[in-house]
């Protein structure tokens, strides 16, 4: 065989396992699976149904999580120094996905990741966080869904339970950007109603005790309304001693607040924000950017009712609320 026909076979063999390498590789580059990393802020029941709703969207939307997709999940316990430590565990590994569950969690990784993509899960204010420009082209590397509650919807329950209400309290966390965005928009609903408010915000959850106790004291505080609120929903059982003490019902914006002690809610279904964010993550996997993917926004919230409270509190149910509502506490077990 002359060397002609022996350099161009070697030159064909050459060609052949570098054809070969590289569709090895870009096999094993389609086949690799994703790592999303998922930062809750803190643990707490509606910050729990969240992540387990990411896991269950993220099913729906094609990606069986440790099949098709892995999870590193974190929760900073409230924490502001471990907020920084993990998102920037995040950038490291560089996560396919980044996503924060609640506004900390989200601003934090924000802050940290400024060009993979970022998905933020329960927002209440995401223009105000300084999470995104703009609802319908959000235009950086964030995009997510809002847990923003229908105040509309809650002011004219409150109304229906309790038909002469003249003074409402208003008790929020002033560091939680979320609860104070909602305070402030119920604070405006409640006044355009013709509804006195008073508001008292705690800078902590050691302030809780002190400050709701200084409001049940106003006598003229009718009700207390408390807005979708990390700190004080990790702090219920401060809050509804001081209220049931003075026979002051709690209307929260999320259902496990009812749970605790609330009266009642125009409650955001917390599990199926983390469905959608899920499903959400799943789109931006596929190949969508979080520039061009809208912010999603849960239009309408679902009645929760305690019972017990109301009854405690000495409040009727109207009897179309008894048809329509989700009861919990006791009548829910």
């Amino acid at each position: 065989m002359n060397k002609k026909i022996i350099g161009a076979i070697v030159g064909l063999a050459a060609i052949l396992v570098a054809a070969g390498v590289q569709s090895g590789m870009q096999k094993a580059a389609k086949n690799k699976v994703p790592t999303v990393g998922v930062m809750q802020f803190m643990s707490h029941p509606a910050l729990d149904q969240i992540y387990q709703g990411i896991r269950v969207g993220l099913d729906e939307g094609g990606y069986k999580v440790g099949k098709d997709v892995k999870i590193d999940f974190q929760n900073a316990q409230g924490d502001q120094s471990n907020l920084k430590t993990m998102a920037t565990k995040f950038a490291n590994e560089k996560t396919a996905v980044a996503v924060g569950i609640a506004t900390p969690a989200a601003v934090s990784i924000a802050n940290t990741i400024k060009t993979s993509p970022v998905v933020f899960s329960a927002s209440t204010n995401p223009i105000g966080a300084k999470l995104v420009k703009n609802y319908a082209h959000p235009g950086g590397n964030v995009t997510g869904v809002s847990d923003q509650a229908p105040l509309a919807e809650q002011l004219a329950m409150m109304k229906k339970f309790m038909p002469d209400l003249k003074t409402v309290g208003i008790i929020y966390t002033s560091s939680d950007d979320s609860a104070t965005t909602e305070a402030t928009k119920f604070e405006k609903l409640a006044k355009a109603a013709g509804i006195t408010v008073k508001m008292y915000s705690i800078a902590s959850s050691n302030d809780l005790n002190q400050t709701s106790l200084q409001m049940v004291a106003d006598h003229n505080v009718q009700a207390v309304f408390v807005p979708t609120d990390n700190t004080i929903a990790g702090a219920m059982t401060t809050l509804i001693k001081n209220t049931d003490e003075a026979k002051v019902p709690v209307f929260p914006t999320v259902d496990t607040m009812v749970t605790d002690g609330g009266v009642a809610s125009e409650s955001i279904n917390q599990k199926q924000i983390g469905v959608e964010t899920g499903k959400m993550i799943a789109k931006i996997l596929d190949g969508s950017k979080p520039a061009t993917t809208p912010v999603e926004f849960m239009k309408h919230g679902d009645l929760v009712i305690n019972k017990a409270q109301a009854d405690k509190m000495g409040l009727t149910i109207p009897s179309d609320m008894m048809k329509t509502a989700k009861f919990v506490g006791s009548e829910g077990k």
